[in-house]
């Protein structure tokens, strides 16, 4: 049995450890975008009674839960956005942002500071614990979402160029994306160094990530005929080609943006 991470000492009892807290602004706008335009997380919020996103683990400073909340008002203009950080001191430091009930900071872990969200982000949080630790996290998080709630969780590098989630309800894992700069990677496999702890160490022959990630290359290999009408063409390329073999789910629309989301099967360990 997986073992649960630690509490954090303190009243509150807060589930898990503190990150590195490192954050910049608009490090979390590849994911951002693709929550405001998800069909599954606008219907979750426009059917929502209460429509409350936790933002789990924000960091050092408050500025992409602050972003989060404008964007996503866009979906729904009440949302309520609660960003949860172990670190007392990182939750006073976030307080002169908010603008309750609409944006608020608390302390809170894995076990959300017993609030019901119907989205939480959980990003660049799970990378510092083993991969059974961060299953174990995953069960934690989605007991307490509210029924039908979503988790969308994922790792990006430090200016956000480099990204990827996976998407859970309580049923368990839903679809794996990647978010990049076509413009700044060699091959699509560069992405790699951010997988999500359920599938970085699954990146070897004989599981189902490296495979995808192989096809992802060979395709993009195969697009450098696109490559003179620039990187976003041959991106939007080499998913045409990937979608014939392998279950994408989105559209020519969100592959220009340097997206490309598939069910969880295609990578499941």
């Amino acid at each position: 049995m997986a073992k649960m991470p630690r509490l954090a000492a303190g009243r509150a009892r807060a589930l898990g450890a503190p990150t590195r807290g490192t954050t910049n602004p608009n490090r979390l706008r590849r994911v951002d975008r693709w929550l405001v335009g998800s069909a599954d997380v606008q219907s979750v919020l426009e059917a929502a009674e209460d429509p409350l996103v936790v933002d789990l683990g924000y960091g050092a400073t408050p500025v992409t839960t602050v972003e989060m909340a404008a964007r996503l008002r866009a979906v729904r203009p009440d949302v309520r956005v609660l960003g949860l950080e172990i670190d007392p001191e990182r939750v006073a430091a976030a307080k002169p942002a908010a603008d309750p009930p609409l944006l608020d900071f608390r302390r809170g872990g894995f076990e959300l500071a017993g609030t019901r969200p119907t989205l939480l982000r959980a990003f660049n949080v799970l990378r510092q614990y083993t991969e059974a630790e961060s299953a174990s996290s995953w069960a934690t998080m989605l007991e307490r979402l509210a029924p039908g709630g979503l988790l969308v969780e994922g790792t990006c590098d430090e200016i956000g160029r480099r990204c990827c989630w996976i998407t859970l309800d309580a049923d368990g894992p839903r679809t794996f994306t990647i978010s990049c700069l076509p413009a700044g990677i060699e091959r699509p496999s560069d992405v790699a160094e951010r997988l999500p702890k359920a599938l970085i160490h699954r990146n070897i022959p004989g599981e189902r990530v490296h495979a995808f990630l192989a096809a992802l290359d060979a395709h993009w290999a195969t697009a450098a005929a696109f490559a003179p009408f620039g990187p976003r063409a041959r991106w939007v390329e080499t998913i045409r080609l990937l979608a014939a073999d392998w279950p994408v789910l989105d559209n020519r629309r969100r592959w220009r943006l340097g997206e490309v989301t598939v069910d969880w099967s295609a990578v499941t360990p």
